[in-house]
């Protein structure tokens, strides 16, 4: 058998951490098996799809670098398909037309709360005669559903779950206007894309029973079920928006890479023994749904910029570059010219380490763009310029003028030997120079950033220090 999975989001937001994690593991499943991972956007509800959400999931998913097979599947085309399924199962009786009035399903609701009982259309129209209906009104087309029994899924991940099929309603598969509900083209969609395995959020487990039902109704293979426990937040309620930014995009654009965050949202739920870190090659040829655990998992924010920062340690430095380029030129307002990129590039190995996003490597590299302004914003770098310090720098011009040639290692060699001259530790003179150099008291090693900026502009910028002193 080969295995087909999907990821079916509906497009009505943004795409959700917990929908990006679920993409995730379909995809890694599929991958896994040398299968197929199709993409179905659900937009059957028309009112609430837009184009924008339809683009932002697209979008996501590109980032994330979460490929699909074949073309995007767009549920809405599918309606007529539906609405012959519906017809069908009318057929062969296993479904009817309900005639019950919106008044009568508000009474059916009223006295099932008053006995404390479930809400269920109680199936006055299943076995009754269609010429009984009442003049005027449209019916709507219910599946029957077992009446005695249970249901038993051999969920991948939850195990054995089985309920009363009592507690299993009649329900819509076509409203009164003849559209299919989202239960009908659920399962028409994945039938009809030959689904082997429909791996979602646990909760879609209740809707698992009624389609499994729906499955069987037409003598369709019933794919495997694989419920996956959703994702908390810290305080241990589902991830919403109080819990900060829980949209792909929104992590994107505060500078998380998309292999960090692939690893992170593996490890929500999903273990390898005590790996932590794990590369994509090594997830598609690890994963498998017997790791998934059945406790949700808990968002830390904290974990994820760690992994960040770890990738950002190992990422190429040109396409570091590339990447904080953009957010660059938006701080300056301007294009970065060739000298400054060359600059950058040159600073990234030390910058890269000291990072653990994008937006913070871009803000940490600025100073290799912009000279500082005196006096320094900076109170801390600001001190290590009072008193002595400022004098201290203009008297060092005169020798850093002369190192040669001008790279660390020999800047680091002349600076070590002008502070044994003057009876300094060289922090004394380092720390200084660093303020002035970068208008921070924390930066990559100060010869690191004397051999980048250049003998001109660190003469310029120590100048410019020691005149505001």
């Amino acid at each position: 058998m080969s295995v087909v999975t999907r990821f079916p989001p509906s497009p009505t937001g943004y795409l959700h951490i917990g929908s990006a994690r679920t993409a995730l593991f379909n995809w890694l499943f599929a991958r896994h098996h040398g299968g197929r991972f199709r993409l179905r956007i659900e937009d059957t509800d028309r009112a609430r799809s837009t184009q924008d959400a339809v683009d932002a999931i697209i979008k996501g998913l590109e980032w994330l670098e979460l490929d699909w097979d074949g073309d995007i599947v767009f549920q809405s085309h599918n309606a007529e398909r539906h609405v012959a399924v519906a017809n069908e199962l009318l057929a062969r009786g296993q479904a009817y037309r309900c005639y019950a009035s919106p008044e009568e399903l508000a009474e059916m609701r009223i006295a099932a709360k008053a006995a404390g009982s479930p809400v269920l259309y109680d199936r006055r129209w299943r076995d009754r005669d269609p010429a009984d209906a009442p003049e005027g009104v449209r019916p709507v087309i219910r599946i029957k559903m077992p009446l005695e029994g249970e249901t038993v899924i051999d969920d991948l991940v939850q195990g054995p779950v089985r309920v009363d099929n009592a507690q299993l309603d009649d329900f819509v598969l076509l409203r009164a206007d003849g559209t299919p509900t989202y239960m009908l083209s659920v399962v028409v969609d994945d039938h009809d894309m030959g689904m082997t395995h429909v791996i979602r959020g646990d909760d879609h487990l209740n809707n698992a029973f009624r389609q499994y039902h729906l499955f069987k109704a037409m003598d369709w293979p019933i794919p495997a079920f694989a419920h996956i426990p959703l994702i908390h937040g810290a305080d241990g309620q589902k991830l919403s928006k109080r819990h900060g930014a829980v949209g792909v995009e929104a992590y994107r654009a505060l500078g998380y890479l998309p292999e960090a965050m692939r690893n992170y949202l593996l490890r929500l739920g999903w273990s390898h023994g005590d790996d932590e870190i794990i590369s994509t090659e090594q997830a598609v040829a690890w994963f498998g749904l017997d790791a998934v655990g059945r406790s949700a998992a808990r968002f830390d924010l904290d974990r994820l910029e760690s992994l960040n920062a770890h990738y950002l340690r190992e990422a190429d430095d040109a396409r570091l570059l590339a990447l904080i380029d953009p957010l660059l030129a938006d701080r300056v307002q301007r294009p970065l010219s060739d000298d400054e990129r060359t600059r950058v590039a040159a600073g990234l190995p030390g910058l890269k380490t000291r990072a653990k996003t994008l937006v913070e490597l871009a803000d940490n590299a600025l100073f290799y763009i912009v000279p500082p302004s005196f006096p320094l914003a900076n109170a801390k770098a600001a001190k290590l310029l009072e008193g002595e310090a400022a004098a201290l720098l203009a008297d060092m011009a005169i020798e850093i003028a002369a190192v040669a040639p001008w790279d660390a290692a020999t800047i680091e060699e002349a600076l070590r030997a002008a502070a044994e001259r003057r009876g300094l530790g060289l922090g004394k003179l380092a720390q200084p120079l660093r303020a002035a150099l970068t208008g921070s008291n924390a930066s990559p090693g100060v010869f690191e950033v004397m051999a980048v900026l250049g003998r001109d502009a660190v003469l310029a910028r120590i100048a410019a220090a020691s005149k505001q002193h």
